[in-house]
């Protein structure tokens, strides 16, 4: 089993296995039929009001993982989410963001590999 993050707009590989977009909300300027997705779990995303105050600042990067996992805790997307991991070979988690490091498929594979 093998996870892998991926901006959206980076073209589709069949080196991404199965391909899941864990944004809440549809990235802009992206057709459905070009973005290439097997699923899209917008449940496992974080909620609009810690999205919102996060606002993509890297220096709140430790505090929105923080929140980000309580938020998680035990919920049934992060179930969800782990179930197709485990169904799937290789798996790419597809976020809008661009940054690349502190965004919500960066937190989410800590987070799988962390248990």
């Amino acid at each position: 089993m093998s996870v892998t993050i991926k901006r959206i707009y980076e073209p589709a590989s069949t080196a991404d296995g199965y391909r899941i977009l864990v944004d809440r909300l549809w990235p802009r300027g992206l057709k459905k039929e070009a973005a290439h997705i097997d699923e899209w779990l917008k449940e496992v995303a974080p909620s609009a009001d810690l999205r919102k105050w996060f606002n993509h600042e890297p220096e709140k990067w430790p505090q929105f993982v923080k929140k980000y996992r309580t938020e998680l805790g035990g919920s049934d997307a992060f179930e969800t989410l782990l179930t197709r991991i485990k169904a799937h070979k290789r798996v790419t988690l597809l976020y809008g963001a661009k940054d690349e490091r502190h965004n919500q498929a960066a937190a989410l594979k800590e987070f799988i590999k962390q248990g």
